[in-house]
């Protein structure tokens, strides 16, 4: 189980916009550059986002990209799974063959931990994260 670039750098630039859209939309390309994330792999992921409902896009000068509802309302389960990502500590996926075609024995135990960390995400929201960063901001301003 293992959860790969995909889904930690959708996560990232989807704090990234959160943090800063009060300032307007957001360009991939500011987000590449604040991230160090490839802006080809950003065009990607936010597709996959975009048609996840989970950002919305304005073309032009000034455009770029926001979230579609308020930040306590998405998820870090939804942002993970949009973009094709899959956190199964299953060998098989859920498909039942883990031991030569058949169901094996910890088959069970490695599901209920599967439902466990996507249970775990669900409740996290991107705003418990901005708030998170916020204090750890003034922590290092102030502290």
């Amino acid at each position: 189980m293992k959860l790969t670039s995909k889904g930690r750098y959708a996560v990232t630039a989807m704090i990234d916009i959160a943090l800063n859209q009060n300032n307007g939309p957001i360009t991939l390309s500011l987000i590449s550059e604040r991230q160090g994330i490839s802006l080809s792999y950003l065009e990607q992921l936010f597709a996959k986002l975009k048609k996840a409902d989970l950002v919305s896009s304005a073309r032009g000068p000034g455009g770029g990209y926001r979230l579609s509802r308020a930040a306590g309302d998405i998820s870090i389960s939804q942002i993970i799974h949009a973009v094709d990502e899959i956190v199964d500590a299953r060998k098989c996926g859920g498909k039942v063959n883990c031991q030569g075609g058949e169901k094996c024995l910890s088959h069970e135990l490695w599901g209920e931990l599967s439902e466990l960390i996507d249970s775990f995400l669900k409740g996290i929201s991107l705003q418990s994260l901005l708030d998170k960063a916020h204090v750890n901001v003034k922590e290092i301003k102030f502290g």
